[in-house]
């Protein structure tokens, strides 16, 4: 059994806080987590159509008949149970007496934020990064600069590993990456998006999905993506909100440090799983990938994926941008720590070159900071001109 870096996270919550809502995409490994943590406590899933209908018909009668702390299981397929949880919880004062865990964050967090606001803590979960799967310990997002490099003996080939993506169902059952991620897609179509909105033609938001996938690791251009998919900029807007709720994908902001010039404003789009990135895409081996146009992309979406990971693990949101001026210098991601910016810049390359500096030298000579890191695709670590060079498995 592979162990979750979240489970002391989960742990600490849950004696803090009289509820803790567990959330992440589907099959992320929410309800395996919350029952290994919590043993002893009660289970129901709201997934379950009789067990739905009890809650929304009669949700006192539901609630009373747990006589100890309970696990509900997507639980925000009854939204209105919300309102009878709270008094519950004001009138006990009891911690971790509510475990709620569900797949949408959008609804979730909506139904917490009217009725247990202040009385119950949400984390994220996320598929296994690289660092559970080789039972390593978790970053420290905000120390990563001087954090001694913690990687396997033979961490393999990046490509293989960014292939198959985190999704526990891959591991536990040693199931071909290409047929889960069809199923799973299949799955998500049918739904979740049928539940969160109302989509008509199901075809033309898996073209629009596809479309995304496409794009991860870019500049986010509305426009270009309804044109593509043959919808209105406002429809892709409401669609691209429905992948970010259902952690399908995420934003990176731009970072607004002024440096004297025209920053550019629009956040980039990443994918949280790159197996799913790659099956949308098309890209059916490692060997592929490897080969594949995208491959930059795509690694990095898998870098910046790993450590947006160790921040919900650690229970933290992601203090992560992305930096760009209007001549086109960028810096991949930036990590925001007070005052304190830490740049990363992130190559597919297994050598390292010295162009791959170009654009950290120009932060530092900006920024007056002899901070930075570039991450790449082999497998030594080492400090070049002060400049950290790490390898995709020590992240």
């Amino acid at each position: 059994m592979i162990a979750r870096q979240m489970s002391a996270q989960l742990i600490e919550a849950a004696a803090q806080y009289p509820a803790v809502a567990v959330t992440g995409p589907r099959q992320s490994g929410k309800t395996t987590l919350c029952r290994e943590v919590f043993p002893d406590h009660a289970y129901a899933n709201l997934e379950k159509p009789e067990t739905r209908r009890f809650a929304m018909e009669d949700p006192n009668g539901f609630l009373a008949q747990f006589d100890k702390p309970v696990i509900l299981d997507e639980v925000q397929r009854v939204p209105d149970l919300f309102s009878y949880i709270m008094p519950i919880v004001d009138e006990h004062r009891k911690m971790g007496e509510f475990i709620l865990s569900g797949s949408q964050n959008f609804h979730l967090q909506q139904a917490i934020g009217q009725s247990l606001a202040g009385r119950c803590s949400t984390l994220k979960l996320l598929p296994f990064s690289f660092r559970e799967l080789n039972r390593m310990r978790n970053h420290d997002v905000f120390g990563i600069g001087d954090e001694k490099p913690d990687m396997p003996e033979a961490p393999g080939d990046p490509f293989a590993h960014i292939f198959r993506g985190g999704y526990p169902p891959i591991y536990d059952r040693g199931i071909k990456p290409t047929n889960w991620y069809a199923q799973y897609t299949q799955s998500y179509l049918e739904r979740d998006v049928r539940q969160l909105v109302n989509v008509g033609d199901l075809d033309t938001f898996e073209r629009f999905l596809r479309l995304a996938a496409g794009r991860s690791g870019q500049i986010l251009n509305m426009d270009s993506l309804a044109n593509d998919t043959g919808v209105s900029p406002v429809t892709v807007k409401r669609w691209i909100s429905l992948l970010s709720a259902s952690y399908i994908v995420f934003l990176l902001k731009p970072h607004s440090r002024n440096f004297n010039k025209r920053l550019i404003k629009t956040p980039k789009l990443y994918f949280y799983d790159t197996g799913l990135l790659c099956y949308l895409l098309g890209i059916r081996s490692a060997e592929n990938l490897a080969f594949h146009s995208q491959r930059g992309a795509i690694f990095e979406t898998y870098v910046i994926s790993e450590l947006f990971k160790s921040c919900f693990n650690a229970g933290i949101e992601p203090p992560m941008y992305y930096w760009r001026d209007s001549q086109g210098h960028e810096i991949d991601l930036v990590i925001e720590d007070g005052e304190k910016l830490f740049p990363i810049e992130i190559k597919s390359g297994q050598t390292v070159s010295g162009n791959m500096f170009d654009a950290l030298d120009y932060w530092r000579a900006l920024d007056k900071t002899d901070a930075g890191m570039l991450v790449y695709g082999g497998a030594e670590n080492y400090t070049r001109n002060g400049i950290r060079v790490r390898s995709w498995a020590a992240v």
